[in-house]
């Protein structure tokens, strides 16, 4: 083996260029510009089809001989006006925010005191629970609301929000309590030690140590929890009958499609104000749910 040395005939040469090679700007445009406008535009045309479509006169609707189906000619707010003060739709924004925070804090209660349990007091078998949690997940849920109905009806909730609020849990707290393990794994173990031996209970413990290290996971796992109960359909639509009962997913489908005539201005109209929490959700925490999303799965 022979160990190179510089010397001034032979000067070391470092032929590591890095990113150099991104300097060139067609480079740089093909491998940087054009995939990331491709994202943006794959990203942002749905909701750009919807803001628009939301504005549109019945008459431009199909008439794309006459009418560009990506413009809007003399748009209007008529469909709006019609979905916010002729139908539910406000009531049904409110019983979706109100189930979706209800079920986010559940599953995010119990899925802490799971994911903490299997991970830190290692009781025997604990890995097969967390690996079983999380086959758990892997159920569908359309072959699980025959058994919840018949619990739903036997505890005389049906057609109310609590049905919602206590049966969302049941694929939330699956895949969050998979979420938050890897990050309570990532979290060292000594400084649990170190408060065990200057006393500390499990409990603070838990809620002054472990938790305030773990609230990139909580957010990420609250996200997740809070997207899916938001957009959640199958349980909404069997447990839920009443108009003033229904969500935004049930009530924007059965109640603004009658038969064979689809009102699709305010069909729009409600998916894009629908979207619009959530879109809103993601773009306080992106940060801390990447962060979660690193620290679960670097081990």
């Amino acid at each position: 083996m022979t160990t190179r040395t510089q010397t001034p005939e032979h000067p070391i040469v470092d032929d590591n260029v890095g990113m150099d090679y991104l300097s060139n700007l067609p480079r740089r445009a093909l491998t940087i510009y054009l995939p990331l406008a491709v994202f943006v535009f794959v990203l942002l045309f749905p909701f750009y089809w919807m803001a628009i479509t939301s504005v549109k006169p019945n008459a431009q609707l199909t008439d794309y001989a006459n009418y560009s189906p990506l413009w809007v000619v003399e748009p209007t707010l008529q469909h709006i006006r019609y979905l916010l003060f002729e139908t539910s739709y406000p009531g049904w924004l409110f019983n979706t925010m109100l189930v979706a925070v209800c079920a986010t804090f559940l599953a995010l209660a119990a899925s802490v005191a799971a994911a903490y349990a299997i991970e830190r007091i290692r009781f025997t078998g604990a890995r097969y629970v967390g690996l079983a949690i999380f086959l758990a997940y892997l159920v569908p849920p359309s072959i699980l609301f025959i058994p919840l109905a018949y619990i739903v009806f036997q505890f005389g909730i049906y057609d109310t929000k609590l049905a919602l609020i206590l049966t969302y849990p049941t694929f939330l707290i699956p895949f969050c309590t998979w979420l938050l393990m890897g990050y309570f794994r990532s979290i060292p173990y000594e400084l649990e030690e170190c408060a065990l031996m200057d006393g500390a209970s499990r409990w603070q413990i838990l809620t002054k140590v472990v938790l305030p290290l773990a609230v990139p996971g909580l957010i990420s796992a609250g996200i997740f929890a809070f997207t899916l109960s938001w957009n959640e359909f199958i349980y909404a639509l069997t447990f839920i009958q009443s108009s003033e009962q229904k969500t935004v997913p049930v009530g924007v489908l059965t109640e603004l499609v009658r038969g064979d005539v689809f009102e699709w201005g305010s069909l729009m109209a409600g998916a894009l104000l629908g979207s619009l929490p959530v879109v809103i959700l993601y773009s306080f925490f992106v940060d801390y749910y990447v962060a979660s999303m690193t620290g679960a799965v670097k081990e």
